[in-house]
This record gives C-alpha cells, sequence and structure tokens, in this order.
C-alpha cells in the first residue's frame, strides 16, 4: 500500500479516536502504530532493514528476523526501547517537579524574583519563573503554582490582569515545547536522534529569547482586550465585579512575599541549575572530542559519565530531596509514589508515540518525505514542520501528541543531505508549532479560562491569539538563528 494512504489512515485514526471517542492519548497512539505496523508491506520492512545495516545499528539477522515479525511484535518491541530511552528521565523530572511544587520552592522561587524586580518588570519576572519552573514541571501544575501570584500581583497593581496571566504562557507554556525533559520535546529530540544536551541548548536559548517577543505580544493583547479579575469560583461566576476591592498595595505584597518556613533561592533552583548545567557539560565535551579539540583523558570521561542526561536528572533529584523537610510529613511519606504514579501516564504516552514513530519510520515515510520534499528547499523546511505541526495541534488539542506525531512523520528530512542546517532546528521549528491554536480542543485551554474566571469568548481573544504569537515567534527566532548559525556538518 502507497505510504501516503498508510500515514493519511493513522491521522484519521488519531483525530476521530481523540476528538469523536475521547478515547486516551496511550491507547490512541498504539492503535494507530498498530494499523501502521499491520499495513507496512514487506518489501519496505526489507529496505528499512538495509538501511539499519547499512547505518551499522543493526545486524543482517536482525533486519532478517524483522519481517518475519508480527506488527504488534514489532510494536511491543519498539514501545520498550521508547520507553528505556525516556522513562527513567521522566520518572526522576517528576520527582524534582514534585520537591519544587510541593516544598514551596518554585513558589518561593518567583516571589523573591517578584520582589527584587518591583511591579513595573512584573510581567518579566512572572515569564521568567515560568519557564525555569516549567522545566521539570508539567505546564498545568506551573500555573497552578502561578496563579495565586498572579492574583496578589494584580491586587497590588490594580492593572494588568491579562498581561500577568499570559506572562505566565509566554514563559511556561514555551519551554512545555522547546525544553526537554518535558515529554515532548524529549521524545521529539530522540524521534530525530538529537542530543539531549543539543536540545537542552537549543531550547533555552530560542525558548528564552522566543519568551521575550511573546511578551510584546502579551501587552497588545491585554490593551486591546482587557479582562477584570473575578471570583475564580468557576464559570457561574464569570460574569462577576472587578475583584480589586481592599487591594493591599506594593508595601504590604512584599512583606507577604517573607516566609520564614521557605526555602531559599538558590536551594530552590539548584536542582534545576545543577542537571542543566551537568547535561550542557556533557554536550559541549562531547563537541570538543568530535571536532579533535581535547583529546579523551580521565577528565573528559568523568564530565560525559555526569553529563549522561539520567545520572544528571538523578543528581538533581538528590538535591531536590532535602527540600522535602518543608513538607508536612504525612504528605512527604508518599510524596515519590504520588508523583511517579503522574509520570507513569506521561511514560505510556510518551513511549506509545516513539513506538508509533518507528512504526511509520518502517512503513517507508522517511524515504518518502526525502523524496516530496527536495534538498534545495532549504529554510522552508522549518515553516513547513511549523504548519504540519499546527495542523495536528489545532484539531485533536494536545501539543505534545502533536509534536510526536509531526516528528514521526518529518524524520525523514534529519537526512544529512536533506538539511542545510542542524537537525535541531527542525526539532525547534516542530516544538513551535505545537503552540497553535489552543481553543476548545486543548485542555489547557480550559484550565485558564476556568481558573481565571474568563468566558470562553474571553479565551479566545486572549490565550489562543497568544498561543499564535508563541508559535510564531519561536518559529521566527528559529529560522533567524538557522540562518545566521547553521551549524550544518
Amino acid at each position: 500500500m502507497d505510504i501516503w494512504w498508510i500515514v493519511g489512515g493513522a491521522f484519521v485514526v488519531v483525530l476521530v479516536c481523540i476528538l469523536l471517542f475521547r478515547l486516551h492519548a496511550f491507547l490512541t497512539l498504539l492503535l494507530a502504530g498498530f494499523l501502521v505496523g499491520g499495513l507496512t508491506g514487506t518489501d519496505a520492512l526489507s529496505d528499512y532493514g538495509a538501511k539499519q545495516v547499512s547505518k551499522g545499528e543493526w545486524t543482517t539477522q536482525q533486519a532478517e528476523q524483522l519481517v518475519d515479525r508480527s506488527a504488534i511484535s514489532r510494536l511491543t518491541m519498539e514501545f520498550g526501547t521508547s520507553a528505556g530511552k525516556i522513562g527513567m528521565l521522566i520518572a526522576l523530572a517528576s520527582v524534582i517537579g514534585g520537591c519544587l511544587a510541593e516544598s514551596g520552592a518554585a513558589t518561593a522561587t518567583v516571589q523573591r524574583i517578584l520582589k527584587r524586580v518591583g511591579p513595573k518588570r512584573a510581567p518579566e519576572a512572572i515569564a521568567i519563573s515560568s519557564f525555569v519552573i516549567a522545566i521539570p514541571v508539567f505546564f498545568d501544575t506551573v500555573f497552578y503554582l502561578m496563579l495565586p501570584l498572579v492574583r496578589s500581583m494584580y491586587r497590588a497593581i490594580g492593572k494588568n490582569y491579562v498581561l500577568l496571566i499570559l506572562a505566565v504562557l509566554a514563559g511556561g507554556s514555551i519551554a512545555h515545547s522547546l525544553v526537554p525533559p518535558t515529554p515532548g520535546p524529549l521524545q521529539v529530540a530522540e524521534t530525530l536522534q538529537i542530543d539531549i544536551g543539543e536540545m537542552l541548548i537549543a531550547g533555552l536559548v530560542i525558548g528564552s529569547i522566543s519568551s521575550f517577543f511573546s511578551l510584546a505580544a502579551a501587552k497588545l493583547i491585554n490593551r486591546t482586550f482587557p479582562v477584570p479579575m473575578r471570583d475564580d469560583d468557576g464559570p457561574e461566576n464569570r460574569d462577576g465585579e472587578d475583584v480589586d476591592a481592599d487591594r493591599p498595595g506594593i508595601a504590604e505584597l512584599a512583606e507577604s512575599l517573607e516566609t520564614k518556613n521557605q526555602p531559599g533561592l538558590w536551594e530552590s533552583i539548584l536542582p534545576i541549575v545543577v542537571p542543566v548545567l551537568l547535561i550542557t557539560c556533557g554536550s559541549v565535551i562531547k563537541y570538543l572530542l568530535k571536532a579533535k579539540i581535547v583529546e579523551s583523558a580521565w577528565w573528559t570521561d568523568l564530565l560525559l559519565q555526569l553529563g549522561d542526561k539520567n545520572l544528571a536528572i538523578a543528581i538533581g533529584v538528590l538535591i531536590a530531596f532535602p527540600l522535602t523537610r518543608y513538607i508536612a510529613k504525612e504528605q512527604r511519606a508518599t510524596l515519590v509514589s504520588r508523583n511517579l504514579a503522574s509520570a507513569g501516564n506521561i511514560i505510556l504516552i510518551t513511549s506509545a508515540g516513539g513506538a508509533f514513530g518507528v512504526m511509520l519510520r518502517q512503513a517507508g515515510i522517511a524515504s518518502a518525505v526525502a523524496d516530496l520534499v527536495h534538498a534545495d528547499a532549504g529554510l522552508v523546511l522549518l515553516p513547513l514542520a511549523f504548519v504540519v505541526t499546527a495542523a495536528i495541534r489545532t484539531l485533536q488539542g494536545s501539543a505534545t501528541v502533536a509534536m510526536m506525531t509531526s516528528a514521526g512523520v518529518l524524520q525523514g528530512l534529519v537526512a544529512p543531505e536533506s538539511l542545510p542546517f542542524h537537525p535541531v532546528y527542525l526539532a525547534m521549528a516542530i516544538g513551535a508549532g505545537s503552540k497553535p491554536i489552543s481553543w476548545m480542543t486543548d485542555s489547557a485551554f480550559w484550565i485558564i479560562t476556568g481558573m481565571t474566571g474568563m468566558t470562553e469568548a474571553e479565551g479566545l481573544k486572549t490565550i489562543s491569539v497568544m498561543s499564535i504569537a508563541l508559535g510564531f515567534s519561536a518559529l521566527f527566532v528559529t529560522t533567524v538563528l538557522a540562518w545566521l548559525l547553521p551549524l550544518a556538518g
């Protein structure tokens, strides 16, 4: 069967299962992967096996065995492989996130930054804080943590409620799609075979710059569509009055930020900073060794070991554990198990997405995309990746599912002869495309409107427009950097 019929059928399955039947993403991706695997012919499997042998990744015997395997056997094997690559990382990151959230470290970080920069720079402080916290913490949790601070800040300054809310998106939402170890960028890096350290560096640089540009859009949205702060009791009170009576003022707010039983700033951010530095350092050493700028020695071996993504995150967990002394004894006893339970859901979805991507690869999607897109397409490849991801995201709602699906389809573009720039830019374009459009199909849209008291119409005018600004700002920064610093070869 023609590969594009297979891909089209898989897309229909994903959209129908999620939109019509409201099936869980894990089951949806497994079903789509099984469909692709079942429709893949022996010729495509033979070609895939031959390519793996030519790259030195498989033996001839492994390639021959692939043709004899059933679709469910191949899907199961790739699911396990994907889980082995990302499972530990997501699980450990969730523990770090739990320690930061439940100990008050995340809140303390935001409070101290707000206190130092003052009310005039409150949106920037909120964006920076959200960006940092979103590296190990999922976006919905980031928003839960940030909203009380947003409301307190609004009561103090009495204006720019929409801007303060959108500042959380400018930082937290963009980090969620660009910076590993969040599941989307992590699985994109695995699918496109990009070093996790390179993905981390690119995500931090492009994400922080695009966050700055997005804040400008947030200010324009705030002036164009002002929304008052209302009681957060749910949709029934969304037509309520502006809740700004008895505003405490900046001095009182600053005093309220002083909490004795709270982690210090460095104690709060070290569980994030140390793993990021270790992984970055490991990637730099890999580059220096590959370029023969330095020679292999005991210290390079040590830094490479410490820069391993799983070990670096594990070290972050050890650094985060002292924060548990700020957590109530009853909660402390179940902290790890509760966060691992939450991580298990994400690991299942991400691993299913990885298996789905390999099923597409075995079906021949890489060659089909490479044939469809000419090697001289250049920077046009980045908008292509953006549009494909944005279309999937808008239709079915999940940014993570959109990124994993798009990466599976576009993985054929990563071949050296197809890209005039480093593959990490393609990954960033996919991440940028996962931002627009946040609307009725997106669970985050309902979380934000529900908790802020916005009506659906107000959400479409503010949140949806902001998601478009986030996507295009990240695509713009990615394209400019790919043009100025292609890093190809």
